[in-house]
Order: C-alpha cells, then structure tokens, then sequence
C-alpha cells in the first residue's frame, strides 16, 4: 500500500516527531511505499492568496500545489500526524488543506451537490493534544474536533476516515505512554 504522510510540527525531536518516525519505520519494514512530507521543513507557504482562490476555479495550481496534489494522487492512504493547537489544526496544516485540497481537485459540485473526489482513499489521523479526553468530552471538544477535520475536512472530499487517535496529556508524556502510543499507532496498518 502507498502511505503518503502528512506531518505538521515545527521540532522533529518533538512527540509527534517521534510517532513519525516510528511509523514510518514500521510502514517501511512491512512492505509499504511511504512519502513523508513534513510542512515545516518543506517550507510549505499556507498563506491562500488571491491567485490561489482565482486559479483554483480555473482548475490551475501554484507549482508547489501541484507537487503535492500529485503525491495525494499516488497514494492510497493519508496519514496525518500534528498536534491539536487552539483546538484545532496547526496553521500550516490548515493552510496546506485550503490550498491542496483545492476545487476540482478534492471536491467540487455538480449541479448544485457537492462531490468528494478522492473515493477510494483512505485516511487516517494521529493527534496529541495537551487536555485530558475527559476534559475534552465534558466540553464537547471532542465531538467539534471530529465534526470540523474527519466530516468537514476528510470525509467532506471523500476520503474513508479509516482510524482517528487522540493521544491526551502529552506535554506529560512518559516513555510508557509514548510506547503505548506507539504501538496503538503501529496497529492501524
């Protein structure tokens, strides 16, 4: 299988640097084609422009777009891997959605219905996130973060939200629960 991961975390010593890594490691050792791209070190620029948004409903792309819509097209599952900021995506990464993620690429609509167009791939998320679970639960966090990337964003452009692991209290993180984790993730593929 094609794994194309997408990872958005400034430190690659980081907790998710870390999960990264053994991932990728674990994909490479049983047998699957990984392309990792890290958005910060790539340089990605987030940044929507207005020829973005004009080019986009003329089916054109910035080159470096283009590049990585090319890579979501080689592959058959998307693993993204970032840490929950603000409650939600780290800019980059919400950047990197907004403009790869582009009309008449991951979506478009036909006579008013909107249409997901990467059917047939799959994605699966990995998230740490400073809160506990229950204090995301006793808020409804947990449901807003579910409602606003696997329905508003994934699912939303077709892909089959296979697995979506939250990894609670990570600031805190020991190296049992970093193994744990680990091992959780592991287990997906």
């Amino acid at each position: 299988m094609k794994h194309l991961i997408i990872y958005a975390h400034p430190n690659p010593q980081s907790l998710n640097g870390q999960l990264k890594q053994a991932l990728e490691q674990h994909l490479f050792d049983t047998g699957h084609e990984v392309v990792v791209r890290d958005l910060y070190q790539l340089g990605f620029d987030p940044v929507l422009s207005l020829s973005d948004v004009q080019g986009q409903l003329k089916g054109q792309v910035a080159d470096e777009v283009k590049q990585e819509q090319e890579y979501i097209t080689w592959a058959d599952c998307l693993v993204f891997i970032h840490p929950i900021w603000w409650t939600g995506l780290p800019a980059i990464l919400k950047g990197y959605i907004e403009r790869v993620f582009s009309y008449g690429f991951a979506y478009r609509y036909d006579q008013g219905l909107q249409q997901g167009l990467l059917v047939g791939k799959q994605a699966v998320i990995f998230n740490t996130q400073g809160k506990s679970q229950a204090e995301y639960e006793a808020m409804g966090m947990d449901k807003a973060l579910l409602l606003t990337s696997d329905w508003g964003i994934y699912k939303y452009c077709g892909l089959e939200v296979k697995r979506h692991l939250f990894f609670e209290q990570a600031d805190k993180a020991n190296a049992e629960m970093v193994a744990d984790w680990t091992q959780q993730i592991k287990a997906q593929f």
